[in-house]
């Protein structure tokens, strides 16, 4: 005999998507647990609803040709707010940090490293955004009584636009936190862009009164159909009358965001594993002559 046989078991020297998926989840949770310990981070969650419901409360006026008041529209601007902030600006920063810190290598020497830190991040960041738009829905329902969802199909409307936003900017806030200098050049660097692409979006008043060149190019981005989508589900069809085409345009808002989430899950993992290939040791290598 030349030796006993070997057992083959399942799994073995492999790492299959579930794998993948589940230890990532886990890692989400856990961070997120920790981010809700930190006062800073469980306040900065809050500050955002917070800042919208105080809005809407000061605004007064309807949506152009409708009796919707505009502060309905700005509480669905807050909602479509928290899936920006956490799927793109905050996502973004956080990469930037943990790029110079060394996570992002550490994570690059685990088998599969690189994608379950993507699934990680998804899963803090849609707990992050669920969470904050939960709570200005809720504020803005209890405070500025503005409307919660009709029935069932404009709650499932809710809770899949956001989902498939967040899924649309996750994989794009990795790429920008990757291959921008640092975190804070990284924030500096998105701010002014991302606010008026967010202005222009439709996400603060009507993007019918924009102009129309203005509202052919924002059709190209995840937001405005993100923030078309949430206004589809919380404003009544009234509000139909500041709407560039007089319809919610569903379709295009699921079809749009899925061709950028698709493309941005094919190219962040590519990115992520070139960045931390030209590091070495515990954290990347600088552009700067050594003195």
């Amino acid at each position: 005999m030349t030796g006993a046989p070997t057992t083959h078991r399942p799994g073995a020297g492999s790492f299959p998507l579930r794998r993948v998926l589940a230890v990532g989840v886990r890692r989400g949770l856990l961070e997120m647990r920790q981010m809700l310990r930190t006062p800073r981070e469980a306040f900065s969650l809050l500050s955002t609803p917070l800042l919208f419901v105080v809005l809407s409360m000061l605004l007064d006026g309807d949506i152009p040709g409708s009796d919707v008041p505009m502060a309905e529209l700005l509480v669905a601007g807050g909602v479509t707010t928290m899936v920006v902030q956490a799927g793109l600006l905050s996502l973004t920063q956080t990469l930037a940090v943990e790029r110079e810190d060394g996570t992002l290598l550490r994570m690059r020497a685990v088998p599969h490293g690189i994608p379950v830190y993507l699934v990680a991040k998804t899963v803090v960041v849609a707990v992050t955004a669920v969470g904050g738009g939960a709570l200005t829905l809720a504020a803005g329902v209890l405070v500025v009584g503005s409307s919660e969802p009709a029935d069932a199909r404009h709650w499932l409307i809710l809770l899949s636009v956001p989902a498939v936003g967040l899924l649309a900017l996750v994989p794009f806030g990795a790429v920008l936190g990757a291959v921008l200098p640092n975190a804070r050049e990284a924030l500096g660097f998105l701010m002014i862009p991302m606010l008026a692409l967010m202005v222009f979006s439709g996400i603060y008043f009507p993007v019918s009164a924009l102009p129309g060149a203005v509202q052919d190019a924002v059709q190209a981005f995840p937001l405005k159909w993100t923030a078309q989508g949430v206004r589809a589900a919380l404003l009544p069809d009234s509000a139909l009358s500041a709407e560039t085409s007089a319809t919610w345009e569903l379709s295009k808002v699921y079809a749009i965001n899925g061709a950028w989430a698709l493309m941005g899950f094919l190219v962040a993992p590519r990115v992520l594993r070139r960045m931390t290939r030209r590091a070495t040791g515990t954290r990347p290598q600088r552009t700067e002559a050594p003195a």
